[in-house]
C-alpha cells in the first residue's frame, strides 16, 4: 500500500488557525479591557459599549471587502495589509484620549485591521486545499477562536493588571506582527494542487460529477436564495452571543458576585473545553449533516446563557461553562462550510464575508446592549436573556438548511 506524504494544505491550516487565536481572541476578548479602559479614559459604560458596537459593525463591513481583495489579489496581500492597520490602530489606541479619536482608532481601524486578518480572509484558500476534509479543516478555524478565548482572556486580564491595558495593546501588536507576517510570506499558498484531498476513487466520482449548477450561479442569484438567508438569520444570533459574552461577560460575572480572575476563569473554561469540542465536531461535520450539527450547537448555546444567568457559586459557574464550552464553537465553521457545499468553492469568500455581516450586525447590537440595558434596568438580564431567545430560534432556522451536498437553490420568493 502507497504511504500518502503529508499535504501541504495542513500546514495551511495550521497557520492560520494560530493567526485566528490572535484575531479573534483580541476581537471577541474585549472583556478584561472594558472596566479598566473606561475607569483610565473617563468614559461611561454605554459610551464605550457604542465605541465598541460600531467597532464590531466596521469588523463586519471589513469582512466582505476582505473576500473580494482576497479574490483579487489573494490571501498573502489582505495578510499583510491588515497586520499593518493593525500595528497603525494599536498606535493611535494607546494615545487616543477623546471618545472620538478613540472610536476612530480602536472601534473603527483596528476593526478593519482584524476583518482583514480574520477567518473570512483564510476560509477561501482552506476551502481550495481540502474538499474530503473540508469540514474538519475549517473546524481547526473555530478551535483557535475558542483558544484565543481561553488563552487570551486569562492572559490580558494578567497583562492588563500588571503592566497596564495600552502596555498590553502595544504588547499584542508586537506578537501579532511575529506570527502574521512570516505565515503570510511563507505559508499562504493560492493554487492547490489537481484533486486537493481526495482520495483516487473520490477523484474518479468527481469528475464523473455535474458541476454547471455550481459553475453557473452567480453572486446576485447566490444572495436571492433562501438557505443563505438562513444561515445569516443562525450568524447573528452566533455573534449577537458570542461578542456579548466577549464584551459583557467578565462584568455580568462581577456585577453576580464573582472576583475579576474567577470570572475570567469561567468566561477562559468555555473557550479551553471548546477546543475539544471543536474536535469532536470537526471529526462528525464530514460525516453527519451540518444541519443537524449547526441546530445543535445553537440550542444547547443558548440553553447556556440562562445558565450563565442564574449561576452562584463556583463550581456551577464552571460547570455551566464546561457544558456550554462543548459546543460553543463550530457554528461559523459549519456555516462556512455549508456555504462552500451549497454555493461551490469559487463563491465561498464573497459569500461567507457577506453572511458574516450578519454576525458582526449581532456583535454590534449587544455590544451596546449589553451596556445600555444594564445602565436602564441594573440587570443583565435583558441582553443575556435576548441572546438565549434568539439562539433557541437559530436553532430552529437551522434545522430547515438543505443536506449536506445540495447544490442546486430555489431563489427566496418575492
Amino acid at each position: 500500500m502507497t504511504r500518502r506524504t503529508w499535504y501541504f494544505g495542513w500546514n495551511i491550516v495550521a497557520a492560520a488557525t494560530l493567526l485566528t487565536t490572535l484575531t479573534v481572541g483580541m476581537r471577541l476578548g474585549i472583556g478584561p479591557f472594558f472596566l479598566p479602559m473606561a475607569e483610565d479614559l473617563g468614559f461611561s459604560r454605554s459610551v464605550l459599549a457604542s465605541i465598541i458596537a460600531i467597532g464590531m459593525l466596521c469588523y463586519g463591513l471589513a469582512m466582505p471587502v476582505a473576500g473580494y481583495l482576497v479574490g483579487r489579489f489573494g490571501t498573502r496581500f489582505v495578510l499583510m495589509l491588515g497586520t499593518a492597520i493593525v500595528v497603525a490602530s494599536v498606535l493611535w489606541t494607546v494615545n487616543a484620549r477623546t471618545p472620538g479619536a478613540f472610536l476612530m482608532a480602536f472601534g473603527v481601524l483596528m476593526s478593519v485591521g482584524l476583518g482583514f486578518t480574520s477567518p473570512v480572509a483564510l476560509t477561501p484558500v482552506i476551502s481550495r486545499w481540502f474538499t474530503r476534509q473540508r469540514g474538519m479543516a475549517l473546524f481547526f478555524l473555530s478551535t483557535g477562536s475558542m483558544a484565543g478565548m481561553a488563552l487570551l482572556t486569562p492572559v490580558l486580564t494578567w497583562s492588563i493588571g500588571a503592566i497596564g491595558w495600552q502596555s498590553t495593546l502595544l504588547a499584542f501588536a508586537a506578537v501579532f506582527t511575529a506570527v502574521t507576517v512570516p505565515a503570510a510570506l511563507f505559508v499562504m499558498r493560492e493554487e492547490a494542487p489537481a484533486g486537493t484531498d481526495l482520495l483516487p476513487d473520490q477523484l474518479r466520482a468527481q469528475a464523473a460529477a455535474p458541476q454547471a449548477a455550481q459553475a453557473s450561479l452567480s453572486f446576485g442569484a447566490a444572495l436571492r436564495t433562501s438557505p443563505f438567508w438562513k444561515i445569516v438569520a443562525g450568524l447573528f444570533a452566533c455573534g449577537f452571543s458570542m461578542n456579548l459574552l466577549g464584551t459583557h461577560g467578565v462584568p455580568m460575572l462581577m456585577d453576580h458576585g464573582f472576583d475579576a480572575m474567577t470570572s475570567s476563569y469561567g468566561i477562559g473554561l468555555i473557550g479551553l473545553v471548546a477546543i475539544l469540542g471543536t474536535l469532536v465536531l470537526g471529526r462528525l461535520s464530514d460525516k453527519v449533516q451540518r444541519r443537524n450539527i449547526l441546530g445543535t450547537i445553537y440550542l444547547v448555546r443558548g440553553l447556556g446563557f440562562f445558565a450563565l444567568l442564574v449561576v452562584g457559586t463556583h463550581w456551577e459557574l464552571y460547570v455551566a461553562a464546561a457544558i456550554g464550552g462543548m459546543v460553543w464553537a463550530g457554528s461559523i465553521a459549519t456555516s462556512s462550510a455549508m456555504l462552500a457545499d451549497i454555493y461551490g468553492v469559487r463563491l465561498v469568500g464573497v459569500m461567507y464575508g457577506t453572511a458574516y455581516l450578519g454576525h458582526q450586525v449581532g456583535a454590534m447590537l449587544s455590544s451596546w446592549l449589553g451596556g445600555w440595558g444594564f445602565e436602564h434596568f441594573g440587570t443583565h438580564w435583558v441582553a443575556f436573556g435576548s441572546a438565549g431567545v434568539l439562539l433557541l430560534a437559530a436553532s430552529a432556522v437551522s434545522m430547515q438548511l438543505p443536506l449536506r451536498g445540495t447544490t442546486l437553490m430555489r431563489p427566496v420568493t418575492q
